[in-house]
């Protein structure tokens, strides 16, 4: 059996980020505590100086991404500021191409926050395209999941699940092996990995399922070369290719999988399977473009998602807030609302990569991608 998705119907219990997370930092950076009043202060000018500024410039965040539709939403209506939003299913890598593409823009096109992952946040940092910035709530966020100097926040987690149209297939697959099977012949799918992390780590969950390891992801890529070569995978999906049976099998976050589950109750059979396996986690990060037009509206979008509001907002939407053990310390989290996320056996299985092992596989998929496995992206309308 793969591991279920079930939610735990206790009392939430801090849950300890695996070591394995944990990343190399130059120096230290000790968060100072704000008295009560100055803090205060300091948000009201701030609250005063995005207001000034009017609106905000977001990109990368569709609604059903761990319910980002609702942080918008209470965002607008709290600070009655205006949100663009940009290419919503844009990937990291083009949230990055996005900001350097804007640098002397200040108009609706350029990005004033950025939600990438991991990788691709050391990147940002290192081509010097994101702002320092540290939440009011920085003290409750581990040092393993931030920049020592605010450049980027880990905000929320996952595991890599595989989303399945249960209609459109003979059996509901377990494991990366069963993909191999005759049976799935042109229903595997994924979005080019080079492009989007949550694509890019479905390839390293298929190399730790097939023998590899975190330092080396060469099995993944090897993976799908197989998966092609005996035409089981189907190049390119999004939600209206996988709700018609076209790829019915594809890969996601797992909050992404149990919010389209929920979306599509009525119309679609949707099963979520975590790799029987291997078990891939993974998170993402909040950073402010060093050419943001609004960088106060930027810095108060990062005041109210790593807020008790904002985290909250996240698990609505099945993600775990990098917050999460501060919240359950101070008994923030309604217990209805914790018994929606996945088990804490599920996570506590995962392997969540270093950022050093995040940067190879990214490196591993850039320079290796096409030759190893011969496949060539489709343009979905």
């Amino acid at each position: 059996m793969a591991l279920a998705l079930a939610a735990c119907a206790t009392t939430p219990q801090a849950r300890m980020v695996p070591e394995a997370v944990q990343q190399t930092k130059e120096g230290t950076a000790a968060a100072t505590a704000m008295p009560q009043a100055q803090e205060a202060t300091n948000m009201a000018a701030l609250i005063a100086a995005a207001q000034a500024e009017g609106e905000l410039n977001v990109i990368a965040l569709p609604h059903d991404w761990c319910n980002y539709g609702e942080m918008i939403e209470t965002f607008k209506q709290k600070y009655g500021l205006k949100v663009n939003e940009i290419t919503p299913n844009a990937g990291s890598a083009e949230e990055l191409e996005a900001v350097k593409a804007n640098k002397d823009n200040k108009g609706p096109q350029a990005p004033d926050v950025l939600d990438i992952g991991p990788a691709f946040a050391v990147q940002a940092v290192e081509e010097d395209l994101v702002a320092p910035y540290k939440v009011s709530t920085w003290d409750t966020i581990p040092d393993n999941l931030k920049h020592p100097d605010g450049l980027w926040t880990g905000n929320y987690y996952g595991v890599m699940a595989m989303q399945v149209n249960v209609d459109a297939v003979p059996a509901v697959p377990q494991d990366f092996a069963d993909l191999l099977k005759p049976e799935y012949k042109g229903m595997v799918s994924i979005n080019d990995p080079r492009i989007g992390n949550s694509q890019a780590q479905a390839v390293f969950n298929a190399a730790l399922a097939m023998g590899g390891s975190p330092d080396d992801s060469s099995k993944g890529l090897e993976f799908f070369a197989q998966l092609n070569a005996i035409g089981n995978f189907l190049p390119s999906w999004n939600q209206q290719t996988f709700g018609r049976g076209e790829t019915p099998i594809v890969f996601d976050w797992d909050y992404n999988a149990l919010a389209q589950r929920d979306a599509n109750k009525d119309s679609i059979n949707i099963e979520v399977v975590i790799p029987k396996s291997a078990q891939l986690a993974g998170h993402y990060a909040t950073a402010i473009s060093k050419y943001a037009p609004h960088p106060n509206a930027a810095k108060l979008w990062m005041e109210h998602v790593f807020s008790d509001e904002g985290s909250l907002i996240w698990i609505k939407g099945y993600c775990h807030p990098t917050r999460y053990n501060d919240l359950v310390a101070r008994k923030v989290i309604p217990e209805d609302l914790a018994a929606k996320l996945p088990s804490d056996e599920l996570y506590a299985k995962a392997t969540f990569p270093t950022l050093e092992q995040l940067n190879k596989h990214k490196q591993l998929l850039a320079e290796n991608w096409d030759k190893v496995t011969k496949i060539e992206f489709r343009k979905l309308q």
